[in-house]
């Protein structure tokens, strides 16, 4: 994969040491552990604000893990591009027919460690369905789904147990969506999840 904040020489450690301190300064506490597996699909729920973007990637360099993620591709247009790619985002041409989910299986088969975050509501507006691209994905690549959250109510972000899908998506994303259910995020009427 391609070189990242998390992979650059001499960045992980500094990134760690900052990640704790201005968790630590905003009163945010850690809880859960990462997925064991060296591949997986990250949810992040719910995802209301542009703030979870910094705090999760400070707990990628907490938990220990590169993280990949997946942006409108106007993010990556001129000169933040290459600073949105060292963060670990992929651009997402929305409005081509690409097949975003085939393409992501396949980079899942071509490397032995590899975590895409995905946002299962697409949006940090309030919807009424999550997205199930993120499920098709890891049924289709072999890989759990590791679930992650930031509560901004309780400030305490982490893990819940990993979910390994059964390919019954409607039931599975019944359970998911239901596992998150005492999180808030920090725009509770942007929250998909009541």
């Amino acid at each position: 994969m391609q070189r990242t904040i998390y992979n650059t020489p001499g960045v992980r450690q500094f990134g760690i040491a900052l990640s704790w301190a201005g968790l630590k300064l905003a009163g945010w506490k850690l809880e859960g552990t990462a997925p064991t597996e060296g591949k997986y699909v990250l949810i992040a729920v719910p995802h209301t604000s542009n703030w979870d973007f910094p705090i999760t990637l400070a707990l990628a360099f907490i938990f220990k893990f590169d993280i990949f993620w997946m942006g409108k591709d106007t993010l990556f247009k001129g000169a933040m591009g290459p600073i949105m790619k060292w963060l670990g985002g992929i651009p997402i041409n929305r409005s081509s027919s690409h097949n975003v989910v085939q393409q992501t299986i396949d980079a899942f088969n071509a490397n032995d460690r590899l975590v895409v975050a995905i946002p299962p509501e697409g949006t940090r507006s309030k919807v009424d369905q999550w997205k199930t691209g993120f499920y098709h994905i890891a049924v289709g690549a072999k890989v759990p789904i590791g679930r992650g959250y930031l509560d901004y109510k309780h400030k305490i972000g982490g893990f819940l147990p990993t979910f390994y899908p059964t390919g019954d998506v409607e039931k599975d994303i019944l359970e998911l969506r239901n596992s998150y259910s005492h999180i808030s995020g920090r725009f509770t009427d942007q929250c998909s999840l009541d």
